[in-house]
């Protein structure tokens, strides 16, 4: 059977604009996350002083909402906003801080919902470590049972990055689990470098350390 080839013309007309904007949202939404990413790093693992690193975090989550009111559904925007979040209330711990952890887990969750493979998972992370962090009921929601479920699939879809096992490692120290502990924080080790988080992974890689050192300490005891 013959194409029309003004069916296809007119059908070509309508797509390729389409192509075009999906191409450009795409490319937007991943200059965002860059932002995002990069200036975590820097507040985290460069700023020392916590009222610095406070406010330089209340700025860039008001980037990373008013990112979130352009690209409302990018599950990627949705995990960084909520890694903002819970970084900010684990650093502030002051009234507004169960608010944020809260705002952050469903962020985590639409996330899931929409793609949970972005971000090769990291939406799993990040609820995972919510869980284990925070208070448990009823200040919060915290549970281990559900730090583990979350941490586990997160590892599912990234078996060898360095902050689902990083994570991983430490919900299990913090369980007194060191041996199991000290396997995951080796492999996170292990795990390649991101070419465009480098002050990320170097920062994870001296938490790993830490871990490590206090694993070693503990059993040469």
């Amino acid at each position: 059977m013959k194409l029309n080839p003004l069916i296809l013309f007119c059908a070509l007309a309508v797509l390729l604009p389409m192509i075009g904007h999906a191409e450009t949202t795409n490319g937007a939404v991943m200059d965002g996350v860059s932002h995002l990413q990069t200036e975590w790093a820097r507040i985290k693992y460069d700023l020392s002083d916590k009222d610095q690193q406070v406010e330089a975090l209340h700025q860039l989550e008001a980037d990373g909402a008013e990112l979130l009111v352009r690209f409302p559904e990018s599950p990627e925007l949705q995990i960084w906003q909520g890694i903002l979040l819970s970084t900010d209330a684990g650093i502030d711990r002051g009234i507004s801080a169960l608010g944020k952890v809260r705002d952050a887990r469903e962020l985590f969750e639409k996330a899931i919902k929409t793609n949970p493979d972005a971000l090769d998972g990291s939406a799993y992370t990040s609820l995972g470590s919510l869980y284990y962090q925070v208070p448990s009921w009823p200040l919060a929601f915290g549970s281990n049972t559900k730090a583990e479920e979350f941490l586990k699939k997160a590892l599912a879809v990234n078996p060898d990055g360095i902050d689902p096992n990083y994570f991983y490692g430490d919900f299990l120290l913090q369980q007194d689990r060191s041996s199991e502990a000290r396997t995951y924080f080796e492999k996170a080790l292990k795990a390649p470098d991101r070419p465009s988080r480098p002050r990320a992974d170097a920062g994870r890689r001296a938490e790993i350390a830490r871990a490590l050192n206090e694993i070693a300490r503990k059993s040469a005891k």
